[in-house]
């Protein structure tokens, strides 16, 4: 492949790759005020109730296993667009539902960090795994059965929520926040705005550093579906670690550091000439949005908690809104 055939791959790539960030951009906003709509109870005199966390991160499954399928057998560009695109959706009912269904479980600002910290690294788990568990299946198989074993995780997924959480209506006792009181607040604003640029980086670098590796590296898939692995082991640490060490040290000096680590790495990775080149800024990168990620999620709950009140679905979706903004910017 010549250097014009990898230019005309990289626009359809990085476009196919920020459709995902983009829908999620775009649903988020509507997912946040969902989980405190109230829902209609049949009597007047009966207590007002809320949609609630678990009903959309259900939903979120759902329209995550079929844009899995989709993959499996989709062959045109046309058709796994349209997976992408759907797969922002279901990310937006599940990560919104789930940051908000934390910040309700854990109301202690301690234990809140703690739990977002692990739930971030179940994100950096799975981003860990991913592109290996992808790049081997398809060196070795094809493209349909990777997206086959990911339907069958996502399907006993769906069926722990029905187990466990019993998807439902709850109780409405405070008052919500509204998207614009939120959005107008500076405190939350600054907050999103951290996640933002920690995120743009990554963002930047999924669609372009595979072919930068093809062309200048030689790199083979599965090399290049390795490339990622010293970001996300890095983003796991990095979470789990200042989860609770951002609460002792103050989650906005945690966050300066990340964003300042992120703009390091991202200075040495375009002087990278080989792989191995690539596992320090790599690294630096990922561990330096783990700090920022770990830091500001909780903040966003604990600045509700502080100016508004204890209903969290709006502000998860500004958190997610700032998340996914990073990726669609970077892509």
């Amino acid at each position: 492949m010549n250097d014009a055939d990898l230019k005309k791959e990289n626009i359809p790539l990085g476009l196919m790759l920020s459709a995902k960030a983009f829908t999620q951009l775009v649903t988020n906003p509507f997912i946040g005020p969902l989980t405190y709509r109230q829902a209609s109870s049949g009597h007047e005199e009966a207590p007002n109730k809320r949609i609630g966390y678990s009903i959309p991160m259900f939903a979120g499954f759902v329209i995550m296993f079929v844009s899995t399928i989709i993959f499996a057998f989709g062959n045109s560009y046309a058709v796994l667009f349209i997976a992408r695109a759907l797969q922002g959706v279901g990310s937006s009912c599940s990560s919104v539902s789930g940051m908000g269904m934390l910040a309700e479980c854990y109301p202690d600002d301690k234990e809140r960090g703690n739990a977002m910290g692990l739930a971030l690294g179940g994100l950096a788990l799975g981003v860990l795994i991913g592109p290996a568990f992808g790049g081997i299946m398809y060196e070795y198989f094809n493209k349909t059965v990777p997206f086959l074993v990911l339907a069958f995780l996502a399907l006993g997924d769906g069926l722990l929520q029905l187990l466990v959480l019993k998807p439902k209506v709850r109780p409405q006792e405070n008052r919500a926040p509204t998207l614009k009181e939120l959005i107008q607040d500076p405190y939350i604003l600054v907050a999103a705005g951290a996640i933002t640029f920690a995120n743009m980086g990554i963002g930047m670098l999924e669609p372009s550093l595979p072919i930068r590796m093809m062309d200048i590296m030689g790199s083979s898939k599965l090399e290049q579906g390795t490339a990622f692995l010293p970001a996300s082991i890095s983003y796991l640490i990095g979470t789990n670690l200042f989860g609770p060490l951002g609460h002792k040290m103050g989650r906005g000096l945690a966050s300066f550091l990340g964003l300042m680590l992120s703009g390091l790495s991202l200075i040495l990775i375009p002087n990278c000439t080989t792989k191995w080149h690539l596992i320090f800024p790599t690294a630096g990168l990922g561990f330096a949005i783990g700090m920022v990620d770990s830091s500001m999620m909780p903040e966003l709950g604990y600045l509700v908690d502080l100016r508004h009140s204890h209903i969290y679905g709006s502000v998860y979706s500004i958190g997610d809104v700032a998340f996914c903004l990073g990726f669609f910017l970077g892509g």
